[in-house]
């Protein structure tokens, strides 16, 4: 039988070697590439085609929610399951909005994690009971959707707050270390998630949530 090939997204060695020496003892499963930061783990997906990715969210040079809605629309098939110490609704709902097909505690068990693994590959939703009962908890306190500012990763508000002030592409992508051609899509996709059209549109939406006066 196939073995499930999986790619480990997470930034501190330590924590990936472990999901690795896990992974390893299920003969289930394959382990067929390593990732310590979001833009790497896009950058394997798309070579190694894993069956499914897990994913950490906080990553350096590309969080995890960027990362997760990245590979999702460059490879609809590939499956993802986050695999996070964050329990806040607000990361769940981001991840689940990305695309991100299951949602896992760190804190969970060893054969939590196994069935989790198993039902996303199997094209099924897998979230821990904590982030049902968060979810259910949310449903009943009637807690409003997150706005559309808290949705954009880490990067997309760097990015909205340095256009804000009028810097160039090439002004942004050197004070944020990336490459103009990824500022570029940072804008392209800060427009759709905000449902505006122009760069003046974005620093205008900037001025009117504050995000000026936040602290860097």
């Amino acid at each position: 039988m196939k073995k499930t090939t999986l790619l480990i997204a997470e930034d501190m060695e330590i924590v990936r070697k472990g999901i690795k020496s896990l992974i390893l003892s299920n003969t289930d499963f394959e382990v067929c590439g390593e990732a310590a930061d979001g833009q790497t783990a896009v950058n394997l997906a798309l070579t190694l085609m894993p069956d499914v990715v897990i994913m950490d969210l906080s990553l350096p040079r590309m969080d995890g929610t960027e990362a997760i809605a990245e590979i999702k629309r460059r490879l609809p098939r590939t499956r993802i399951l986050a695999l996070t110490g964050h329990g806040k609704e607000n990361f769940l709902t981001a991840a689940i909005q990305a695309g991100v097909d299951g949602y896992l505690l760190k804190q969970s068990s060893d054969e939590e994690l196994y069935s989790a693994i198993a039902a996303v590959a199997a094209g099924q939703g897998y979230f821990s009971r904590e982030v049902t009962a968060m979810l259910a908890q949310a449903c009943r306190t009637g807690n409003k959707p997150p706005s559309p500012l808290e949705m954009l990763s880490r990067r997309e508000r760097q990015v909205l707050k340095l256009a804000a002030k009028g810097l160039t592409n090439k002004d942004i992508s050197d004070a944020i270390f990336v490459s103009v051609k990824t500022v570029e899509k940072h804008k392209t996709n800060l427009k759709k998630k905000l449902g505006l059209r122009s760069s003046l549109e974005l620093a205008a939406f900037c001025l009117e949530q504050g995000l000026l006066d936040e602290a860097d």
